[in-house]
């Protein structure tokens, strides 16, 4: 994927609300069972909800409209399928285009919430009961100025490093909270015989970690660098403190601290490394203790999360990644707008999310006043909680600019192989960037 893209792997989804695999779209059930959407029930209302049509998505929209078919009992939603990535991506805007949007839909929130023209195609929400409960944190992910259009479906995540707490406690190794104190780990780790650092780049999207878990670190350092980085102001390989990220990927290299199966080795696998001690840091995302728990589910807890650190201890924080949002088009009206505002307000509420905690383990923390995290989440979880709770967190940047460039996880590879020196990635990145904003007609590139 891209510098401003969260991460994708194939098939898969690191949170509750996410896409999977891509089936075929408008497969329409309620609540579990298949059948056909229609105007009314009864003398109730009928509305419909396009979500993902893989299992995942699927069984937590079920439960969230089993719990609210059963406390609004005068109104149905079906459930209709879409495809996962480009595919699904295509047919919300397809759908938005021509008027033929269900009633309620969920999709990406951040800067590719801004591409499909909500000012145009969506329903206001703000001031509503709807967004009543949504937690500040998220406004901006579904607004256009002043107006708010969506509510958060899902957990936030982060992309940071976890970590072996038994080998940490064993070498005396406390969380770094600056690069400086991370390489000093690293060493410490690798004199044990340990492998510092776990790369797998057998799912190249892994290796952007380290470079797209930092954005909290540069946003912390220079605050309108996502604003600049918009307007063609600021440069991945003028920027120092953009930089940065790069260059430790290639320290992690440069210093042999990955795993000597870092070129084939894929997440289930670094995951393995991690739970049993063989390596000791993973950057990666947090929503990926779902593989950690099928790899080794006797460990889960024995692996703790903290956000990649930068240069001053007194800023650091996590770099954060947004839930998705769930909406109206505009061309909801009527008794079915009253309906899928209810839906709505259902989702973003304590009920909602204890429904999808039913459904599927919470990854991250619910964005949504009132809800609380089960007990029994994962250490991984509780920590990525902690970050919002002291408000040490940040956007990741796609969420604050809608450039991209399409060639970075193969980029970092190159320079986590020890093929490409960093300032030259960097460079190249840069160029890539161009080519892309340019496509989108952005100014100043």
């Amino acid at each position: 994927m891209t510098r401003t893209s969260t991460p994708r792997r194939p098939a898969r989804r690191v949170l509750a609300f996410a896409v999977a695999l891509a089936l075929t779209p408008l497969t329409a059930c309620s609540a579990g069972s298949l059948g056909s959407s229609s105007d009314s029930s009864g003398d109730g209302t009928t509305i419909t909800w396009l979500t993902g049509a893989d299992e995942t998505a699927q069984a937590t929209a079920k439960s969230i409209v089993a719990a609210f078919e059963k406390a609004n009992p005068g109104i149905t939603v079906k459930l209709d399928g879409k495809p996962a990535g480009g595919d699904g991506d295509n047919l919300v805007k397809t759908r938005l285009q021509t008027g033929s949007m269900a009633d309620v839909f969920d999709y990406n929130s951040g800067s590719l919430f801004q591409q499909i023209a909500p000012e145009k195609n969506l329903t206001k929400l703000t001031g509503d009961d709807a967004v009543a409960k949504v937690d500040d944190s998220y406004d901006a992910q579904v607004s256009v100025g002043q107006d708010m259009y969506g509510v958060p479906y899902g957990t936030a995540f982060g992309g940071g490093v976890m970590y072996n707490k038994k080998v940490f406690e064993q070498l005396g190794i406390q969380v770094p909270q600056t690069w400086a104190e991370f390489t000093a780990a690293a060493d410490k780790i690798k004199a044990a015989g340990i492998a510092p650092v776990i790369q797998t780049y057998g799912e190249t999207w892994t290796a952007q970690l380290p470079i797209l878990g930092d954005f909290h670190n540069i946003a912390a350092a220079e605050p309108d660098w996502a604003e600049d980085y918009t307007a063609n102001k600021a440069k991945d390989a003028t920027d120092p403190v953009a930089l940065a990220g790069f260059q430790h990927l290639q320290e992690i290299h440069d210093k042999g601290w990955a795993n000597a199966d870092f070129a084939s080795a894929k997440v289930p696998d670094g995951m393995r490394l991690l739970a049993d001690g063989k390596g000791a840091m993973y950057p990666i995302l947090s929503g990926n203790i779902t593989t950690l728990a099928q790899a080794a589910p006797d460990k889960v807890n024995d692996v703790g999360f903290f956000a990649l650190p930068g240069t001053d201890a007194a800023t650091n924080g996590l770099t954060a990644w947004f839930p998705n949002g769930v909406y109206i088009p505009n061309t909801t009206k009527d008794a079915k707008l009253e309906a899928s505002k209810k839906l709505l307000a259902f989702i973003a509420s304590p009920a909602g999310c204890d429904a999808q905690s039913q459904a599927s383990p919470p990854t991250g923390p619910y964005l949504v006043e009132g809800c609380t995290l089960p007990s029994d989440v994962p250490q991984v979880t509780k920590d990525v909680q902690a970050y919002f709770d002291a408000d040490k967190q940040s956007p990741a940047l796609e969420f604050l600019s809608p450039v991209k460039g399409p060639n970075l996880e193969q980029i970092c590879v190159e320079v986590g192989s020890g093929i490409t020196p960093a300032t030259d990635a960097a460079k190249l990145y840069d160029q890539d960037v161009q080519k892309q904003a340019q496509q989108l007609g952005l100014e100043g590139w």
